[in-house]
């Protein structure tokens, strides 16, 4: 995965809700870890209750027993995600994602037309704890928070009204911190119930966001990069 790979064509087709039901596509697997493609309205991890048991790392566990979570994506989201095999390459990859060695990029398609070009969002998020688990921007009491964006494509649909096709770089790595920082843009989500107006919420059956691509440093073999991509479903 690297930055000059070319973006693919699209058609502005979605999955439907049923994407969950799917089995997990396998990307990568080795000794150390394995990547897999999550589709939208899969749990990373169980929820509560026994109707939230079906997840990523259930569905992984029945093949590679010692497989456990280094990072989670939001249910809504689809995309790659990576799991270790065993708790010393848990621990070794847990540090690579806190220590920002993991690059990541997601693309998500959002309302209106954001302006052309790039830039950043830099502002601090904090549980906005009577209204749990949305989140908020929150300069006082707020972890610091960081992302870029990269226009890739614009246009309109009947339904939608403008729309954006945007690349993300999630510098840092918090709860909702690419839906919150794209409505502070006032640009949500298309498909986002929690942050996204009714109109736009209702506009796809999924959150149109995907983890793209995954770049990190192989924790068992010195000197070798891997470079996973998913294309967007959407």
């Amino acid at each position: 995965m690297s930055d000059d790979c070319p973006a693919p064509a699209h058609t502005l087709a979605y999955h439907p809700p049923s994407d969950r039901e799917q089995p997990l596509r396998w990307l990568h697997e080795d000794e150390a870890l394995l990547v897999v493609d999550k589709p939208s309205g899969l749990l990373s991890v169980p929820g509560r209750g026994p109707q939230r048991q079906d997840c990523v790392a259930s569905r992984v566990q029945q093949r590679c027993a010692d497989a456990l979570i280094v990072h989670r994506l939001d249910m809504g989201t689809s995309g790659l995600l990576v799991m270790a095999r065993g708790l010393p390459m848990q621990r070794r990859l847990s540090a690579a994602f806190a220590e920002r060695r993991v690059h990541k990029r997601y693309v998500a398609l959002v309302g209106g037309h954001l302006a052309d070009g790039a830039g950043e969002v830099d502002l601090p998020l904090i549980c906005d704890w009577p209204r749990r688990p949305r989140q908020k921007v929150d300069r006082i009491d707020g972890k610091a928070a960081l992302t870029r964006w990269t226009v890739l494509e614009r246009g309109e649909r009947e339904g939608w009204g403008p729309w954006t096709r945007v690349e993300l770089e999630p510098v840092t790595g918090r709860s909702h911190q690419l839906r919150v920082h794209l409505l502070s843009l006032g640009h949500p989500i298309i498909g986002d119930e929690l942050y996204a107006p009714p109109e736009l919420a209702e506009a796809s059956p999924r959150l149109l966001l995907h983890a793209q691509r995954l770049e990190l440093d192989h924790p068992q073999q010195p000197g070798q990069t891997l470079r996973l991509h998913s294309d967007a479903p959407f």
